[in-house]
């Protein structure tokens, strides 16, 4: 999955715990992190990891692949909310405005 691909999916409604339990992934984590496989790009294939397995690295190796955190999913999802629909009328633009904000900003 892509970035474009998550923004997509929750601008269409879908809940973080239906998610976390597809990926099997521990909703009740203190805090679920998005990572991007290196290098980093629009098109880099996401990894979803609990904090408490990255200890909250800004790298991270899993399987023999090497990832940057992006962000969290507490702030992904606030993004989705308050994204204004006009000013990013395409599930594109604003996946590369996240994406811009966690290589730039963060």
């Amino acid at each position: 999955m892509k970035l474009v691909d998550l923004v997509s999916e929750f601008r269409l409604g879908r809940s973080f715990e239906d998610f976390c339990e597809t990926l099997s992934l521990n909703a009740e984590s203190e805090a679920i992190e998005i990572y991007a496989e290196e290098p980093v790009s629009i098109d880099s294939r996401l990894g979803f990891f609990a904090i408490e397995e990255t200890g909250g690295r800004v790298r991270y190796l899993s399987n023999h692949v090497k990832y940057q955190n992006l962000f969290d999913f507490v702030y992904f999802i606030e993004s989705i909310k308050s994204a204004d629909a006009g000013r990013y009328p395409k599930d594109a633009d604003l996946a590369k405005v996240l994406l811009s904000y966690a290589l730039n900003d963060a």
